[in-house]
């Protein structure tokens, strides 16, 4: 076994560990269409998951008024939660992370969700007591701001150098730079392989199996 590198290893939540793309981009662009606005394209949908709510929608909807945010938001989970009993993990996912556990790492997550939409999946695929702590967007700075990984950091006592952050999407490859956190990419997600690349993580696997054998070998 090799030694281990990373002591704690952050993960994004929806399009990483949960399947969740698909739905959320759906979501979105029915909420926009309720609402009036130009419904935007897949990609564009897909492009602002993992930032925290709110952001996202104005975003993914530069023409619907600010004051129709709320009911934004509120057509947003309307449709979501009609669709989140029938997602689950990625396949591979749970054998993932006790093989880590089981090599002492600490696991946590850091996610654009908030914290009651986090509680509602993390109980859904029954992970309650699989992380050692969590940040939600609700909670503290979303992403790319550092401040998730920061209070995670200062809450084990983990310095950034020991730290790797892994995600689906550019935000939250961004948030790992701009905390002095390693990363890693996953391709299967919201942003294309290419995009991440150009965040400079150190890998950036097309599937889960793929990551769970470079955490094996590198982690």
């Amino acid at each position: 076994m090799t030694a281990r590198r990373f002591d704690l290893i952050a993960f994004d939540w929806d399009g990483t560990l949960f399947d969740s793309t698909a739905a959320i981009a759906r979501s979105i662009q029915l909420a926009v269409a309720d609402v009036g606005g130009t419904v935007p394209s897949d990609e564009q949908a897909s492009y602002v998951i993992g930032m925290a709510l709110l952001p996202a929608l104005a975003h993914a909807a530069p023409d619907v008024p600010k004051d129709k945010y709320n009911d934004l938001a509120n057509r947003y989970r309307y449709h979501y939660l009609k669709q989140q009993e029938l997602i689950t993990l990625f396949k591979g996912v749970l054998p993932m992370l006790e093989g880590l556990r089981e090599r002492g790492h600490w696991l946590a997550v850091a996610t654009g969700k908030s914290r009651r939409g986090l509680n509602e999946a993390l109980q859904h695929v029954d992970l309650r007591g699989m992380f050692d702590s969590s940040r939600t967007a609700d909670e503290t700075a979303g992403k790319p701001h550092p401040l998730m990984l920061q209070e995670l950091m200062a809450e084990l006592g983990v310095q950034p150098e020991r730290v790797l952050m892994i995600g689906d999407t550019t935000h939250d490859l961004q948030m790992a730079q701009n905390a002095g956190c390693a990363s890693v990419g996953v391709a299967y997600g919201a942003h294309a392989g290419a995009e991440l690349v150009a965040c400079a993580p150190l890998h950036v696997a097309h599937d889960v199996e793929d990551l769970h054998q470079w955490l094996r070998t590198n982690a």
